[in-house]
């Protein structure tokens, strides 16, 4: 009689990001690890989640509890202090917020008046070093830290150093994941020093970089296993066109790199059941979204009319996103029958860009300056296209929100973009999108064309739309993926 396999253990996981949806948050790497922990502990795992503690989150959040911990980290010549806040928001999810107001009690979370704080590397240089003494010392004993960009870049190489040299005798396995490549926490030799490391790992395979100090490239070189968050971008790091220098060391770790699509949290980001959506809807009665696009329009000053094609973006607004070719394409083809709607910040020059356009076409074009969570839902869902022409991009998340709301997908052929939207020409049977290849104002502008024409055809349209409705980015699947990844560092199978 053949004996029945038992179910897999369930992991002991301690993650690490300096920011963490809804308590902080700039952009995408909150979204996902948040998303990560909370389907890494609705699988039955044990997950510590650790972050810092920024200005305002008490006030915030009254679930935050003190925690009877103190840490004393060495940072250079002086020794830090910190107390840590802990919260439970679901079982098997434990949050750790690292206190310490000189590094975190700021305006902003890396920025203030759009000016980097020029302490960030000693800022998380603390903050990986209180992870790796959270990692050591927690009582559930974390088998495996996974840490998230270059913030946390320094928390492998201290895990092994104390392997090696401090009788750590059962030190976790670290995963480094890489969200965006071009964002490296780049510092003087010097502040090396705040490590409290010998400086033999101060070389060209560790980390140093053109005689400086990387934050980033600390912890591709000393992590377990490197992840980055689509397949296509994994592929794209190691080579000399989007590696930013660090493609060199990318291959050398080729064995130990992978790429894994990130998940869309399908509880948030729902047609029905949305309490940020006027308008239910489903791929079955998409009335709902035409009745959600003309409260959109009528939101946002714009001539309410369900037959004009309406496009949106929600972003950063900076060179890697291509906002450049908007302004561009959209100079070009506002004589056409459509209307434009952003909601984002950043650059200034690009501000007063979409600003200018706003004024020059007020019943073509609305510009919200910012972030509205709830607004971003009613953009996503309420337009008819969605413009998103990276000149590179690790994963993206929007066009996957776009595709669960019927919007159609408009995206240069980059990193996850690449990976998620379908054009006609790749497959006419499942496409959901729209791709184009030159990062050029004309290129996007010939792909706006497209979606007019698409949009002329009731048929074709809504073909688009119910394909992308129909497509499943969910997390539990990209959990199950980390946790292959996991379980392969243990010792405990493969992929």
């Amino acid at each position: 009689m053949k004996a029945s396999l038992s179910p897999p253990r369930p992991l002991r996981l301690l993650v690490a990001s300096a920011e963490v949806h809804p308590y902080s948050k700039t952009g995408g790497l909150a979204d996902m690890v948040a998303a990560l922990a909370k389907f890494l502990a609705k699988a039955g795992h044990r997950v510590g989640l650790v972050t810092p503690l920024y200005r305002g989150l008490r006030d915030r959040f009254a679930e935050i509890k003190p925690f009877d911990w103190e840490l004393r980290v060495p940072l250079g010549g002086r020794t830090m202090t910190a107390t840590v806040g802990v919260a439970r928001p679901r079982p098997r999810l434990t949050m750790y917020f690292i206190d310490q107001p000189e590094f975190f009690d700021r305006a902003g979370l890396y920025t203030d008046h759009r000016m980097e704080y020029s302490d960030n590397p000693e800022r998380y240089i603390f903050f990986s070093r209180c992870v790796a003494q959270l990692a050591r010392h927690l009582p559930w004993r974390p088998e495996v830290v996974h840490l998230h960009d270059w913030h946390t870049g320094v928390a492998p190489l201290l895990i092994r150093h104390q392997e090696w040299h401090d009788a750590w005798f059962e030190a976790p396995k670290t995963c480094f994941t890489i969200h965006n490549l071009a964002y490296q926490g780049q510092a003087p030799a010097w502040k090396y020093e705040l490590t409290n490391l010998p400086w033999y790992y101060f070389h060209a395979d560790g980390a140093e970089f053109y005689g400086g100090l990387n934050l980033m490239k600390s912890g591709i070189a000393f992590a377990d296993v490197v992840t980055t968050v689509s397949p296509r971008y994994a592929r794209e790091i190691t080579t000399p066109e989007f590696g930013c220098g660090l493609d060199g060391l990318l291959r050398a770790r080729e064995n130990v790199l992978t790429g894994i699509l990130n998940g869309v949290d399908y509880e948030e980001w729902r047609t029905t059941r949305n309490p940020h959506l006027t308008h239910p809807f489903t791929p079955r009665y998409l009335a709902g979204k035409t009745a959600g696009k003309l409260a959109l329009q009528a939101e946002l000053g714009l001539p309410p009319r369900a037959d004009t094609p309406l496009f949106g973006t929600i972003s950063r607004l900076e060179d890697q996103k291509g906002v450049d070719l908007i302004l561009g394409a959209l100079g070009e083809m506002l004589g056409h029958d459509l209307q434009y709607v952003l909601l984002g910040s950043g650059q200034l020059h690009y501000e007063q860009g979409f600003r200018a356009l706003a004024e020059r076409h007020p019943a073509k074009v609305a510009v919200r300056l910012g972030y509205n969570g709830g607004l971003a839902h009613r953009i996503e869902a309420g337009c008819d296209f969605y413009l998103m022409p990276s000149r590179f991009e690790p994963c993206g998340l929007n066009q996957m929100y776009s595709l669960r709301y019927g919007t159609i997908p408009i995206v240069r052929a980059t990193g996850g973009l690449a990976d998620v939207v379908r054009d006609v020409r790749e497959d006419a049977e499942l496409a959901n999108g729209i791709q184009f290849t030159e990062p050029t104002s004309a290129a996007l502008a010939k792909a706006i064309r497209k979606a007019l024409a698409l949009y002329a055809e009731p048929d074709a349209l809504e073909h688009y739309r119910r394909n992308g409705m129909a497509a499943d980015f969910s997390w539990e699947a990209t959990a199950e993926r980390y946790e292959a990844v996991y379980r392969r560092m243990l010792g405990e199978g493969a992929d």
